[in-house]
């Protein structure tokens, strides 16, 4: 790796130095208009917020992606302006791309290539595609790592430790420790080009018999840790199709549904990044899935429990719930804990509990999901918090961002049936025996 990628102490002050610059000032204007009154134009605060996040590239530009993808978590001028980053953030210039290319690949770089786009195809938070043409005529995607990501991660990292620290100081409601060290051990994970292949490898298996998901094939003979080339898939964003008919909106809906539940139910295995630049949609509403950084094994015990979870809030077997709970790793739980974990457990559970066509909630606005997060954290804040074991964060992630895309399409679907067609034969032991294989297979580390 060449020393201006290395995690330096140069590096990460540089990085504190423009997170403090560039979003220190945004931050005063907002909270001046919170609480002191002044006027605030949110167009242009909202367009400064996002050249300030994409410029970073990053961590931040992540959360930044993530929070426009939930219906109604901010304002519509902040949405508007963030949602371009999730597949048009700013690019990198052909100097740093000639760099890069030929840092990985040696001089010669272009004769490896028919073509090679100079513009990025896709801009995102720790890399940029360009699309090229293989010697044999192949259509390509080559995804290149920004400089100093390695020092921008472990800076943005500690910052968000320290922003944590400061919360749980007034606010004791949730534990961050096990949310931060799995942040932290998926993003330092993403930076591992070698190991994304590996996971590209492991969802092309697990998903050889669906025939309306799309994965593609890494060239191993053109990649490296921070240079991933692959099968170049062809597709249109998601929101492109929110003024589709019902059956093309629930035709996408399925295929997503099935693209991430599919590897989760049969092999143990999440994608926990499915904001809207992470896959796309062909003309037969078939989805490609592009980006395979944030990915989490789980043990096949972690799986049993969200099946037991269902069954416990279903029949009402409390013993049931409280076992899946305690299977995840929560500890200490006494009745009250349980009935506020249940509220949320209930909520995210309700689309699979009625065996009925329905949207995956009645409201198209995520107010609802708000109100009721807001009513679980003030509850936990009253029982004096609770620790959510490192397992939970991803999951917990990928249903909330997977039940954000359901509402953009507005899709009406029988939830319950695409749920018992996965669980319907589950075993925990023949999941561990599947899973065993296919990590081997792909080469996952594990």
């Amino acid at each position: 790796m060449a020393s201006s990628d290395k995690n330096s102490v140069t590096g990460r002050a540089r990085r504190y130095a423009r997170v403090g610059g560039a979003v220190g000032g945004l931050a005063l204007r907002f909270a001046g208009s919170k609480y002191l009154g002044m006027e605030i134009d949110k167009d242009r605060h909202a367009s400064d917020l996002k050249a300030a996040l994409g410029g970073l590239k990053g961590p931040l530009m992540k959360v930044a992606q993530i929070m426009a993808t939930i219906p109604d978590a901010l304002p519509d001028e902040y949405v508007e302006e963030l949602k371009q980053l999730q597949t048009n953030a700013p690019s990198m210039g052909w100097p740093f791309v000639r760099r890069r290319m030929a840092s990985e690949l040696g001089d010669d770089w272009r004769g490896r290539f028919e073509t090679f786009e100079r513009d990025a195809a896709h801009a995102a938070s720790l890399g940029q595609v360009h699309r090229a043409v293989s010697q044999d005529g192949s259509l390509l995607a080559c995804k290149l790592q920004y400089p100093d990501m390695t020092s921008a991660v472990e800076a943005d990292l500690k910052q968000l430790r320290l922003a944590f620290s400061v919360y749980e100081r007034y606010d004791k409601a949730i534990s961050t420790d096990q949310i931060h060290a799995e942040l932290s051990a998926r993003l330092r994970e993403e930076l591992d080009y070698y190991r994304e292949a590996a996971h590209m490898a492991l969802y092309g298996a697990m998903l050889a018999r669906e025939t309306g998901v799309h994965v593609p094939e890494a060239v191993s003979s053109l990649s490296t840790d921070r240079l991933l080339t692959m099968s170049w898939l062809e597709g249109a964003p998601l929101l492109s199709f929110q003024e589709a008919n019902l059956e093309a909106r629930n035709a996408i809906a399925y295929n997503m549904f099935r693209a991430w539940y599919v590897p989760f139910y049969e092999y143990g295995v999440i994608h926990g990044d499915p904001h809207l630049g992470n896959y796309s949609v062909r003309p037969d509403h078939s989805v490609n899935l592009l980006d395979f950084g944030c990915i989490r094994v789980f043990a096949p015990s972690f799986v049993a429990g969200v099946i037991d979870l269902y069954h416990g809030l279903r029949d009402d077997d409390r013993d049931r719930a409280v076992h899946a709970y305690e299977t995840w790793g929560f500890t200490g739980l006494d009745g009250e804990m349980i009935d506020v974990l249940n509220i949320w457990a209930e909520f995210v559970y309700a689309p699979l509990m009625e065996d009925k066509v329905q949207k995956i909630q009645e409201s198209d606005s995520g107010m609802y999901g708000a109100r009721i997060a807001n009513k679980v954290h003030e509850e936990l804040r009253r029982l004096g918090g609770v620790t959510p074991p490192r397992e939970f964060v991803l999951m917990d992630r990928a249903a909330i961002g997977l039940g954000s895309v359901f509402m953009h399409l507005k899709a009406e679907v029988n939830w319950h049936n695409l749920f018992h067609e996965l669980i319907g034969d589950f075993a925990e032991k023949t999941l561990k025996s599947r899973q065993t294989k296919a990590l081997k297979a792909a080469g996952v580390p594990h």
